[in-house]
């Protein structure tokens, strides 16, 4: 696992599960003060087991679950901070997203993930990272993280 790094972007070509925490380092290397990322990749793809480990390298101390049904999870940091971990896949609008304060969220300065957010993407700052996980096997995936804005 080499990953190819650009001014504004990074890309791993070949991740394993062991390898999620060293990646998950770099791109918080990589996001500098970018608090939001949105991620892609399908269903099983590894999205929330990605965010766990954002949330690991971050020093959460909660329980870090997948917010399918609550559509927000909310964790607490071992300095005091907050981070907000979204999946959007049940929303059927943007309207909706608005309805829920997903843009109060985004605009806080806590770190957001968020799955599914195609409901969304008006709502994000300027300047937001995106995560794109493809499947390549079984076992691998290749990630690619780009810092828009």
């Amino acid at each position: 696992m080499y990953p190819k790094v650009h001014a504004d972007s990074i890309v791993f070509s070949s991740v394993m599960l062991a390898d999620l925490k060293e990646v998950a380092n770099k791109l918080i290397g990589l996001l500098g003060d970018v608090r939001v990322c949105v991620l892609s990749g399908e269903m099983g793809s590894g999205k929330t087991t990605l965010v766990k480990t954002f949330g690991n390298a971050l020093q959460v101390t909660d329980s870090m679950n997948s917010p399918t049904f609550s559509l927000i999870n909310e964790y607490n940091t071992l300095s005091g901070n907050k981070i907000y971990h979204f999946d959007l896949y049940r929303l059927k609008s943007e309207r909706e997203a608005f309805d829920i304060g997903v843009e109060d969220y985004l605009y806080s300065g806590a770190y957001c993930f968020v799955e599914w957010p195609e409901k969304m993407m008006a709502m994000l700052p300027p300047r937001y990272a995106e995560i794109k996980i493809d499947v390549l096997d079984q076992t691998h995936r290749k990630i690619e993280c780009i810092i828009h804005g």
